[in-house]
C-alpha cells in the first residue's frame, strides 16, 4: 500500500517562500534537513491538520529561476470559507486565475508554482 507523503517544489529565496506559505496558506514548518556543506536546504511545511507536507528545496548555487515548463501541475488547497480565502488572497495580490462556474481559483507563489483554492466538502 502506498500513501501520499509531501511534494516537492524547488524555490530560489528561501525566506521569500516561506514568508508567501505562511501569509497565503498558513504553512509552518515542521522539519528541515541542511546539508553539511551547505549546498542545500529542505524545509517541510504542514498545514497541522494532515500528514501531507510540502517540501521546499534551495539550492545554494542556483541563480536562475527554475523552468515549470507549461506550468500544467498544481497543488490543490480546500477552505471551508472560499470568500474569506478570496479576500484574503486578493488582498496578498497573489490570484493568478479564477474560473467562478467551478467555484475555483489559483494563487501564484513567488516562483511560479499554481495552487488550486477549492471549497471543503461538506
Amino acid at each position: 500500500m502506498f500513501a501520499f507523503n509531501h511534494v516537492n517544489f524547488n524555490v530560489l529565496d528561501l525566506d521569500r517562500s516561506l514568508t508567501f506559505y505562511h501569509n497565503a496558506l498558513g504553512l509552518e514548518p515542521v522539519r528541515e534537513k541542511v546539508a553539511d556543506d551547505g549546498s542545500f536546504k529542505l524545509v517541510f511545511l504542514s498545514d497541522g491538520e494532515t500528514d501531507f507536507q510540502l517540501e521546499l528545496t534551495w539550492l545554494r548555487d542556483r541563480a536562475e529561476p527554475y523552468d515549470l515548463g507549461e506550468g500544467e501541475f498544481h497543488v490543490a488547497f480546500a477552505v471551508p470559507d472560499m470568500e474569506a480565502a478570496r479576500e484574503k488572497h486578493a488582498a496578498l495580490g497573489c490570484i493568478c486565475f479564477e474560473n467562478p462556474s467551478m467555484g475555483i481559483y489559483f494563487i501564484e507563489d513567488p516562483d511560479g508554482y499554481w495552487l488550486e483554492i477549492i471549497p471543503q466538502r461538506k
